[in-house]
């Protein structure tokens, strides 16, 4: 019996192969694209996961408020994890962290590594990064050693065993004390070199509730102790010592919180070693997948309905000869058994040709191999299933429930409930499409306005290049020489790239209305920051070198001068105009050396555009500066980064010359919204494609059923026009509907995402109306193909059809 089954449904599979291929590809996309995005939102799900104490982990991040203004970051100072560990008994561990670049060098290998993780010694045994050689409990048990990952290793040592062996970290000589696995894709945290936490200077080496540049996590005893800890933190930081110890007073207030290590990075609302996922990405990959196999579905509905016309005789004999409803109704259940596992297997090998791609998009590196994993096979098997049933159900129970003699008298008829539900797929179908094509269309203007927006200053052609080293001692021939490359506009030095300032700091200023203190922002720079960046004044000057002559390094406590220049939004905070605010005395925090305010910069952007802009103090800082600054010419850029390369091995040969561009790294702070566009705009082609393709068939089919009746109308003088019309008028009626459905989601679901932005587009009317043409447009290109293609027949040959 089910040997028949599958005979007789291939056999009417191969006879209407056209509408099965269409079938066939339709579920075969939005299976692949279910099984891509399954195996996305599982890695996402798994963060963290790996850790066999990942539910006794925690992340603390700090709360504090100064001068009116509350400030969260993920960030603490030095005191947080010892002191925390010695206050309450439910802290087992602690382990300060934080990763930077490096040059290492073995022998005669030089390299500038980005990822070198310093942690505190129980970081190893906190964390399961899997330790392959030496022992996790002593690897950073003292500051002299460091622990390479497998793949560090074979960089630096090639086959030879690198235990016991030396590293120089920049001015350190480590040793090898313990081999890693690489960190997994799934993990907040990936390094390739890790040392102990001291090793970064004497400055952590005082324990400090400030200076807050430090990501700290307490391992717990146990998981049930998160919540009470939490309450206790917050009632410890109330009392006298860690306020006296972090000179809290009058209304401020610092306090911490706690963050589960698996939620970190689908939940929180601050940043970390590498950018956040988000729950809602989740949602909308998940419901994406939804649709566009939703729409898949809908189109084999609809065709294997519209394709029972034709079998009405075929039902009617089978029950003469004594066939059951069941037996009918496992038949088309077969067919549509045979459609979704043929889908199921191109599907398959899509995904595995698609994975580069859908790494792209994602901006994850899975291997071919996870699609082999018993997780995604089972799933696409489950998904094949669940699809099969729910796309031949009804189709399945429409047949098999007709009436004998009506079908052998009649044949098979469709009746309003049947050509209800076509039209109500239809609607659905282009509702969808119609919404993706709206919603990506914002997202798309709103990436290019976050790229193209006047930010304040020039980004572009500025190259970064880090100091480190011995650099900041021979700072001004080394900017002499950058200077003298042909190609160099301009020099300058900074703490942070002015794209995205993080030192948080606070300004006090006296004056005839009083005391003012304010939260801001600081960014220390050298001389011809505002130059190099092509910023704009709007009083006053730039630091110039008289100003680095007048402070007085040999004794700072006497008679160093500090120097500022305010950003407009600061001078406004602190009561002044732009002109007022010259020569104004400030200082950065209590107890720092005042100085005159010489400028107001116009207002840039130096946070993300998700954030207005806030006030911002710009000081003479010179020792601070992390980057040098390079604003080059357009001309010849591959020639002058040679010379700079050239001129940079003369002067600090012990460095490689390793480079960012500005706007490159502007563009890196929206990675996510760059990959929604992607998303979205492939997920919208996907579904106009699919809800086409369905129409396609469709309307191939009813056209044919209808070649007679075309044929009369052109022997009565029916001309092209009128027979397109004929055709298309019901799908323009459906796809009419949809667009008035789907306007109004589109709307608020566009306008919702754009409030995450202080610096947005507008969504402007005329994107509806051409959404609506364009769809349009498809539709009766779509319909007007196969209308033109029968009113070119021969109406004797129509006639005559069968």
């Amino acid at each position: 019996m089910f040997r028949n089954y599958l005979k007789t449904a291939w056999r009417n599979l191969w006879k209407n192969r056209f509408y099965s291929a269409i079938n066939v590809f339709g579920l075969a996309i939005g299976l692949t694209a279910c099984l891509l995005i399954g195996v996305y939102i599982d890695q996402e799900l798994s963060y963290d996961k790996f850790n066999a104490n990942a539910n006794r982990i925690v992340r603390v991040t700090m709360e504090y408020m100064h001068a009116g203004t509350v400030s969260t970051t993920e960030e603490t100072g030095t005191k947080v994890g010892p002191q925390f560990k010695r206050t309450f008994p439910s802290v087992q561990a602690y382990a300060r962290t934080y990763i930077r670049e490096a040059i290492i060098r073995a022998g005669d290998k030089v390299f500038d590594e980005p990822r070198v993780l310093y942690a505190d010694p129980a970081f190893f045994q906190m964390f399961s990064f899997h330790i392959v050689a030496g022992n996790a409990a002593s690897a950073l048990d003292a500051p002299g050693k460091a622990v390479l990952t497998q793949s560090m290793a074979k960089k630096y040592f090639g086959m030879e065993d690198p235990i016991n062996k030396s590293l120089k970290f920049g001015n350190l000589v480590l040793t090898v004390s313990a081999i890693c696995e690489d960190a997994p894709q799934n993990s907040q945290i990936k390094f390739d070199f890790a040392t102990q936490f001291l090793n970064l200077g004497s400055f952590v080496q005082e324990e400090n509730y400030w200076n807050a540049n430090w990501i700290t996590y307490l391992l717990l005893k146990n998981e049930r102790d998160i919540m009470p800890l939490r309450e206790q933190i917050s009632a410890y930081m109330k009392t006298s010592e860690p306020k006296s110890s972090a000179h809290i007073e009058g209304g401020d207030y610092l306090t911490y919180h706690l963050e589960p290590l698996t939620r970190v990075h689908l939940y929180s609302q601050l940043g970390g070693f590498e950018p956040n996922g988000s729950i809602s990405y989740i949602y909308i990959f998940g419901l994406i997948a939804l649709t566009i196999l939703v729409i898949a579905c809908a189109n084999y509905t609809n065709l294997a309905t519209a394709l029972s016309f034709g079998r009405g005789g075929e039902i009617g004999m089978r029950k003469v000869m004594g066939a059951s409803r069941k037996q009918v109704f496992f038949q088309f259940i077969g067919e549509s058994a045979i459609v979704t596992f043929a889908a199921a297997c191109v599907a398959y090998i899509l995904a595995l040709m698609l994975i580069p791609s859908f790494d792209f998009i994602t901006g994850r590196q899975f291997s071919i191999s996870v699609l082999f994993s018993l997780k995604p096979v089972l799933a696409l098997t489950i998904f094949s299933i669940v699809v099969s049933f729910f796309a031949g159900i009804y189709p399945a129970l429409v047949l098999s429930g007709m009436e004998i003699m009506n079908v052998l008298k009649k044949g098979f008829r469709f009746t309003d409930g049947s050509n209800l539900l076509r039209k109500g797929l239809i609607v659905m179908q282009f509702g969808i499409s119609v919404f993706l094509i709206i919603y990506t269309i914002i997202i798309i203007q709103q990436t290019r306005f976050l790229h193209n927006k006047d930010l304040g200053y020039e980004k572009e052609h500025v190259l970064d290049l880090p100091i480190g080293g011995h650099m900041l001692e021979k700072f001004q021939s080394i900017k002499d020489a950058l200077l003298h490359v042909r190609g160099v506009e301009c020099v300058t030095a900074a703490y942070d790239a002015p794209d995205y300032v993080l030192w948080g700091d606070g300004v006090v200023s006296n004056d005839e209305k009083g005391r003012h203190e304010v939260s801001i922002h600081a960014l220390p720079t050298d001389l011809d920051f505002i130059k190099t960046m092509n910023m704009k004044m709007a009083a006053g000057r730039d630091f110039q070198a008289t100003d680095l002559a007048s402070m007085d390094t040999a004794n700072k406590t006497a008679k160093y001068r500090s120097f500022f220049i305010l950003n407009e939004t600061l001078a406004k905070k602190l009561g002044w105009t732009a002109e007022q605010a010259l020569n104004k005395i400030v200082s950065k925090g209590d107890g720092n050396p005042p100085g005159p305010v010489v400028g107001v910069v116009k207002d840039f952007n130096f946070t993300s555009l998700h954030e207005q802009i806030g006030p911002l103090l710009i000081f003479l800082g010179r020792d601070f500066s992390r980057r040098f600054l390079v604003r080059i010419s357009g001309g010849d850029i591959q020639g002058t980064l040679s010379r700079l390369g050239a001129t940079w091995k003369d002067h600090i040969a012990d460095r490689p010359f390793s480079f960012k561009f500005l706007d490159e790294s502007y563009d890196q702070l929206y990675i996510s919204e760059q990959r929604s566009t992607i998303l979205f705009s492939v997920a919208a082609g996907i579904a106009i494609i699919l809800a086409c393709l369905g129409l396609f068939g469709l309307a191939a089919l009813i056209t044919l059923q209808r070649t007679k009746e075309i044929g009369i109308r052109r022997v009565l003088g029916a001309g092209t026009g009128t027979i397109t019309v004929l055709i298309a008028r019901n799908f323009l009626e459906l796809v009419t509907l949809s667009i008035l459905i789907a306007v109004p989601f589109a709307w608020w679901a566009g306008n919702h995402w754009l409030e995450d932005f202080a610096f947005r587009v507008h969504v402007e009317s005329y994107i509806f109306f051409l959404t609506a043409i364009l769809t349009i447009v498809i539709v009766l290109g779509t319909v007007g193909f196969h209308a033109l293609r029968v009113t070119l027949l021969n109406p004797v040959r129509s006639l005559r059809r069968d």
